[in-house]
């Protein structure tokens, strides 16, 4: 099966450069490589993040990328690139109504991607499916969330999931959003992604530590709602624990960012200073060395689409302290692979670190069942085997006449 990648502005050579933050860029990059692997034609289509690339570059997995010549040849935050969806879809729909390669159904990721594929669609009669990752809707109803938007955002998410042919969610908290927008629960494909098992593994290198004193590994962006200071303030309840945060800027660009140094004065109020550290950001080939260095792996965010540290920790064999939202309250079975508690919530928090980290049995339990998780249902094999039949549902329905340029 041919398949169109769509990914507006999440280039899937960031993460073959090492350049991605776990987001969608790797997102699109594993899920290309995997179906790639179940014998499939993929192209992805994205814009140009940094002058100088060629018009289409073949990536070693097997998959193509294409890149779009519509606006800056530069990277643009996701807020800039609404005035280009049309320029992007029209693009497409060119090359996919007079060039060689047509494809069989289009995969936008993102709802701008979703905006362009749309347009070209209708101009090509490609099929189309839709991956939000993340939802306005969502990321308005929690305090400190930050979207950035268009205010006609919300619309436009709700338009795209009654005009594409099927949505392909995440998680049980993603469909709850959608039906609230108004799209009917038959156009959705519950469809989790994965995780690469081959870079996240319970074996290879471990980040050094001081064996004599128990880790706890948070990770993930240096912003409010990563609930990292509600991890700092737990760390009260669990003395001679260490706290070791992971992400924002490389070492060097903590002292400046303003974040990181709230969360360093936050933890000197707290009394737990000497017990915090602050990594920076590390190379994605490299996290896994930290999380099998931790005792446990807590994710406290106030909101979750996914929940991709959670899956990575799970991987690496790590048992989990999780807040009880979005698509970590999917992943992590509570009592069974790891501890699920309420967001901004630093008692039950630190009373959780406390227990876990006082029972080594619970931790191995917790581990173990993990593992077997992840093997069973978050693999980018089994993922790629449930789109594929998505796919074939959607490629089967007969497809209007395209319309004329």
């Amino acid at each position: 099966m041919r398949i169109a990648m769509v990914s507006s502005q999440a280039s899937p050579l960031a993460a073959l450069r090492g350049e991605s933050t776990g987001g969608q860029d790797t997102h699109v990059a594993e899920l290309a490589a995997a179906l790639v692997g179940q014998g499939h034609d993929v192209r992805v289509y994205t814009r140009r993040d940094s002058p100088g690339l060629p018009d289409a570059v073949a990536t070693p997995d097997g998959y193509e990328v294409l890149h779009v010549p519509a606006g800056p040849a530069h990277l643009l935050p996701g807020d800039e690139m609404l005035p280009y969806a049309g320029e992007f879809g029209r693009w497409l729909a060119g090359q996919w109504r007079d060039g060689p390669w047509l494809p069989d159904v289009a995969h936008a990721h993102f709802w701008m991607s979703g905006l362009a594929t749309v347009h070209a669609s209708r101009r090509a009669g490609v099929p189309v499916v839709l991956t939000y990752h993340t939802l306005g809707t969502a990321q308005r109803r929690h305090p400190g969330a930050r979207d950035t938007g268009p205010p006609g955002r919300i619309g436009y998410e709700r338009a795209l999931g009654r005009a594409v042919d099927l949505v392909v969610v995440q998680g049980q908290d993603e469909i709850g959003e959608l039906i609230r927008l108004g799209v009917p629960r038959s156009r959705m494909a519950l469809v989790p992604a994965g995780v690469n098992e081959r870079m996240f593994r319970p074996d290879g290198p471990v980040a050094p530590r001081d064996p004599a004193r128990p880790r706890v590994l948070t990770a993930g962006r240096m912003v409010e709602s990563s609930g990292f200071q509600d991890v700092v303030r737990a760390m009260s309840a669990a003395p001679g624990a260490e706290c070791v945060v992971v992400g924002g800027p490389p070492a060097g660009g903590l002292p400046a960012d303003g974040f990181a140094r709230r969360l360093t004065a936050l933890s000197r109020s707290c009394g737990v200073a000497d017990r915090v550290k602050l990594i920076g950001a590390v190379p994605r080939e490299k996290l896994a060395a930290w999380y099998r260095s931790a005792d446990l792996l807590v994710a406290a965010p106030w909101h979750a689409p996914f929940g991709l540290t959670a899956l990575e920790g799970m991987a690496c064999g790590v048992p989990v302290i999780g807040t009880d939202v979005g698509g970590i309250a999917d992943t992590v079975i509570d009592g069974l692979t790891g501890d699920l508690v309420p967001p901004r919530d630093p008692r039950a928090l630190g009373t959780a670190i406390r227990r876990l980290l006082g029972d080594n049995v619970r931790r191995f339990a917790y581990a173990t069942a993990a593992l077997d998780r992840i093997r069973s249902r978050y693999s980018w094999r089994r993922c790629a085997e449930q789109l594929n039949v998505v796919y074939e549902t959607v490629a089967t329905v007969a497809r209007p006449v395209p319309a004329a340029a």
